[in-house]
């Protein structure tokens, strides 16, 4: 007695699955790990020639970057950004062809998506036209102290700025928070840290107050600053006294002003508050009542504002 072993039936398109699989599907797949391979071999690139040009910065002698190492920084990070986006657009395009679908049948269809894409994609179209300008015209780079007004927003963002793409800018506030703002929705960009800065103290005095005496201990707060080696290096010129600034009904407001370095200020008019404090202490100089000595901070004049 013999047994016969029937074949089971193959499915329907087996074979041409299995036939595409072993081509089209290999082609796919190397299309899809190059596009990978390459994306990480320009955030290496990136990496190193970012981490060049922070390593120049930390081992010089300068306090603060240049405005070319910052702008350097800026167009490192958006040359990789758009070199990525192009290796997909490559690699989605040639997928396609692989799959055996036409190009020229995407005409139509490509038509009708630009339009649609020109009327509900005109926020991304108005960030990267934004960023363009931004990298350009050098409005701020990596590592700049920046304070940003963004469209119906009260508050302002305010922080150093970490990245800068063709779409947004993230920068970490004093507290540690990343705020990513997108650049189309910028409308004033203050750059606290362009060329050089200055530092602003004003100090509210009682209106008895000995104002001559006053502006004499400010001057020699500003030659002792000058002189201190610790922050001479921070300081472009001698801290000035400008003498009365405000007067009101209980009391007068006397200022006292430093050029410094970018991003300096605030280390600066930290250092002059604590003298002040100081040197009014020893005199018997008194604050006017219920007020207290308020910090502020100028930037540059050729800072640079953004535009909607």
């Amino acid at each position: 007695m013999h047994t016969v072993l029937l074949a089971a039936p193959t499915p329907a398109g087996t074979d041409k699955l299995i036939r595409f699989l072993s081509l089209q599907g290999v082609q796919i797949a190397l299309f899809i790990v190059g596009a990978m391979i390459m994306t990480r071999f320009i955030q290496w690139g990136t990496a190193r020639i970012t981490g060049r040009i922070d390593q120049s910065f930390t081992e010089s002698d300068e306090l603060v970057r240049s405005e070319s190492a910052k702008h350097r920084h800026s167009v490192a990070q958006v040359i990789s950004w758009v070199a990525i986006v192009i290796v997909y657009v490559i690699a989605v395009f040639n997928i396609i062809r692989a799959l055996g679908v036409p190009i020229t049948g995407f005409v139509a269809p490509a038509t009708v998506l630009g339009a649609a894409l020109g009327f509900g994609a005109q926020r991304v179209v108005q960030d990267l036209l934004a960023g363009f300008f931004i990298i350009t015209e050098k409005q701020y780079g990596f590592g700049d102290v920046v304070e940003l007004t963004i469209v119906g927003s009260v508050a302002t963002a305010e922080g150093t700025v970490e990245d800068v793409t063709l779409r947004i800018t993230k920068i970490r506030s004093a507290d540690g928070e990343v705020i990513t703002v997108p650049n189309g929705q910028i409308v004033k960009a203050t750059n606290l840290s362009k060329d050089w800065a200055r530092s602003v103290v004003d100090i509210p005095l009682p209106v008895g107050a000995d104002i001559s005496r006053v502006n004499e201990i400010l001057h020699r707060i500003g030659q002792q600053a000058f002189a201190d080696p610790r922050m001479r290096p921070l300081l472009l010129d001698e801290p000035t006294p400008m003498g009365v600034t405000e007067m009101e009904v209980d009391g007068v407001t006397v200022r006292i002003v430093a050029r410094t370095l970018p991003g300096k200020q605030f280390e600066v008019s930290r250092d002059l508050r604590a003298r002040i404090v100081r040197a009014f202490g020893r005199a018997g100089i008194s604050l006017a009542p219920g007020e207290s000595i308020e910090t502020g901070a100028m930037v540059s004049t050729t800072q640079r504002e953004g535009s909607e």
